[in-house]
């Protein structure tokens, strides 16, 4: 065989090699095959998925909160957010046009939103949560105008705005229980009170909307999507009662407003159950924008801070403090209510009878301190009764004394004051040892003189009230809560918070001694502001000096009623007023007029006395169709006031009708001609007078008056609030409640 050419054997050989880089080839290619569908596959089919599906998360509305006759405090409901595809926008004037319209339709900083357009490696970035349906609507009509892309073709702004489903918080009346209810965050997250101490409930769970995209990332239709919806939170229904919080935060709003203190702050807790029925401080805040802080002048001074850290960190500091739940979050000195403390330990280790005696003669030596009354001449020879109505500190020195430091300690832990309450909220403050009281190991007798009646120690609002309602229970110490029910999706109650007693600290008798007691304070005492005619108040003054402010006091009183069957306990403190300082002052009427109509919204039967009978209204006799003066006559002999209308000789109608009830005393106005039917008068100015110079000066107008606060009829009484103001229009014969009150015997400072 002939030899191969040369030419043969070098196209073989390149034929070989081809082949050899052939099949490498092949075979990388193969190999790198096996590993993407063997070794890699889980990888890169979950990344396939993740660039073929569009997932959107479904906001879940948080539970609603209801109050306890199922009246809405709090409530989600549907909105939207706005997003953007930042990827999409390929030019400036897009770009430009995009950040205008956005910034404007949802009132946001052009420079924030032109920020997030230039995050061009994000498919999805939203631009603002919980857009209301008014802003949804003018970003969905801008999304249907079209722009240019770089390449000219014509494109619709849907292509880079998109709307997803969004969850909203609301709250239906604004400052209403702002402390119990809280607020949530624009992440709907609670921020304070419920809302954050029951977070984990109120929030649901959040649903899914997972839709095919195609290659160009653009939504495909609807047969491609799979909707997995949202499941609403468990729903709260509080303790409180809406009618009875009105009530609280009306006479709290007027005495911050009449004290000028820095604040005023209340609770109404049953004391059978420790159910929070109100609870409420002032000033507040809406809870529907709680970053704007209420204060105007406080607002305006932070503005004024030039370096922006500081004005951050003040701005911070003022949102902090105006969200604060002060009746259980701050401590004060409670000054002569914890009076009824000493007193309840005293009787219960039977240390000081019921008929010892002690003289006060207006200070008293302890070691080497000399500490005052507040009555600089003394109140003289007192029982412990009368100690306690005349709020004598010299007199609760000695019955501190005669406990002695072992049994005070023991009683002011067992009345709850060296523990948290363990009340359903956030925040509340926990009382530290050698701090906010003294401990047994380094108490002396001056520190166990001056907590006898309530000065070197702190207590929270919370405390007070709770202790001052295991008196009213019969010596058992209850936790307060907040929350009775929770409610599923369905309405369905899936959980009860029942009463929980803490533990008996003082005996039935002694606690009945005690109602007794507090009851003479109200009638004869300090408290005497406080008294509800019909209902039987028992309760306690207090006004305490702050040690690190001198000048500046808190005023405060603390009840319950009716002594003789407990329902309800009131606690009420005012803040470094200015003026008028005491508890019994300003405290007392408050705490009077939410206990009266809380009563009388309860329907709890008034028992009146034979001293209180003259407050019961009657009912209007018939005088239609009789002569003027025989009607005159026979009004006059009923004991009531008479005002003619019109110059007729015969009666054609009248005010009040027959049959509606007045006051007895009250005026009724005859109309003797048809022209002065619709005529009306002008409420007087009825501050500043006895019950005798309101009624008079009523009457002259044409008017009946409804007393209320203190109700004794005593010549010492004084109209300081009247419910229509001077100067109004209203009609013949209508009712002004004027409220009285005194300012003789109930102080507790000199």
């Amino acid at each position: 065989m002939a030899k191969k050419s040369v030419r043969q054997r070098t196209l073989q050989r390149a034929v070989i090699v081809l082949l050899l880089v052939a099949f490498a080839g092949f075979g990388s290619s193969a190999a790198n095959l096996a590993r993407i569908q063997l070794v890699d596959g889980e990888k890169y089919r979950k990344k396939a998925e993740l660039n073929q599906l569009h997932d959107t998360v479904i906001a879940a509305e948080r539970g609603t909160i209801y109050d306890t006759n199922g009246s809405i405090l709090a409530q989600s409901a549907s909105v939207w957010k706005v997003y953007i595809k930042p990827f999409r926008i390929d030019n400036e004037t897009v770009r430009g046009e995009l950040v205008k319209k956005l910034s404007s339709i949802l009132n946001l900083e052009e420079e924030s939103v032109r920020k997030k357009t230039t995050y061009t490696q994000y498919e999805y970035l939203v631009v603002k949560s919980q857009v209301e349906l008014k802003e949804k609507n003018e970003v969905v009509e801008f999304a249907k105008t079209t722009y240019k892309d770089k390449d000219d073709n014509t494109c619709y702004y849907s292509n880079i705005i998109g709307i997803d489903p969004d969850v909203k918080r609301y709250y239906p009346y604004g400052n209403f229980a702002f402390g119990v209810i809280g607020f949530t965050g624009t992440d709907g997250i609670g921020r304070s009170g419920i809302e954050l101490k029951y977070d984990s409930v109120l929030t649901g769970t959040p649903g899914r909307i997972i839709t095919a995209q195609n290659g160009l990332n653009d939504i495909m239709p609807l047969q491609y999507e799979t909707v997995h919806d949202a499941k609403q939170g468990t729903s709260l229904v509080l303790t409180i009662d809406e009618v009875i919080q009105r009530y609280l935060e009306k006479g709290l709003e007027q005495v911050h407003k009449d004290s000028k203190g820095k604040g005023a702050y209340g609770i109404v807790m049953d004391v059978h159950t420790g159910a929070i029925l109100a609870m409420a401080g002032k000033p507040d805040f809406d809870l529907n924008d709680p970053q704007t802080i209420k204060d105007t002048a406080l607002a305006e001074e932070i503005g004024k801070i030039a370096d922006e850290k500081k004005r951050s960190e003040a701005t911070n500091n003022a949102r902090f403090a105006q969200w604060r739940n002060r009746p259980i979050g701050d401590t004060y000195e409670p000054g002569s209510v914890f009076k009824i403390i000493t007193a309840s330990a005293a009787l219960e280790e039977k240390t000081w009878p019921m008929d010892k005696k002690y003289t006060c003669v207006g200070k008293v030596r302890v070691e080497n301190r000399i500490i005052s009354c507040w009555k600089h001449a003394g109140h003289g020879t007192q029982t412990i009764t009368q100690g306690l109505m005349n709020s004598c500190n010299p007199f609760f020195i000695n019955v501190g004394q005669s406990v002695g430091i072992d049994n005070f300690c023991k009683y002011f832990e067992a009345f709850g004051f060296t523990e948290k309450t363990g009340i359903d909220l956030p925040a509340e403050a926990a009382p530290v040892a050698g701090v906010t009281y003294h401990i047994k190991e380094k108490m002396g007798i001056v520190e166990l003189s001056s907590s006898s009646f309530g000065q070197s120690i702190n207590i929270t609002p919370i405390q007070m009230i709770t202790a001052a309602s295991c008196i009213a229970n019969g010596g058992k110490l209850m936790r307060p809560y907040v929350v009775s029910r929770m409610l599923d999706e369905q309405g369905n109650v899936v959980h009860v918070t029942e009463p929980y007693v803490r533990r008996q600290v003082i005996s039935e008798s002694t606690a009945q001694t005690m109602r007794d007691m507090m009851e003479m304070v109200v009638s004869s005492g300090t408290g005497k502001n406080a008294y509800v005619a019909g209902y039987h108040v028992a309760g306690k003054t207090g006004t305490s000096e702050k040690l690190l402010k001198e000048g500046a006091y808190v005023a405060s009183f603390v009840c319950f009623a009716p002594a003789n069957d407990p329902k309800i306990a009131v606690l009420i403190t005012i803040d470094e007023p200015v003026g008028q300082i005491n508890g019994g002052q300003i405290a007392a009427p408050v705490a009077a007029g939410v206990i009266e109509n809380t009563l009388i919204y309860m329907n709890v039967e008034p028992h009146y006395n034979e001293k209180e009978l003259w407050l019961l209204n009657t009912n209007a006799p018939g005088m239609i169709g009789k002569g003027i003066e025989d009607a005159k006559a026979q009004l006059t002999a009923g004991g009531f006031s008479v005002k003619v209308l019109g110059n007729g000789k015969t009666v054609l109608s009248q005010i009040p009708s027959f049959g509606q009830s007045l006051p007895k005393n009250g005026v009724v106005v005859l109309y003797t001609e048809e022209k002065n039917k619709s005529g009306n008068t002008t409420v007087p100015d009825l501050n500043g007078l006895t019950i005798t110079q309101a009624n008079k000066k009523a009457a002259a107008a044409g008017l009946n008056i409804k007393i209320s606060g203190n109700a004794l009829k005593t010549g010492e009484l004084i109209s300081y609030r009247q419910s229509v103001e001077k100067g109004e229009k209203v009609n013949y014969g209508s009712v002004i409640t004027v409220y009285f009150k005194s300012n003789t015997g109930v102080s507790e400072t000199g």
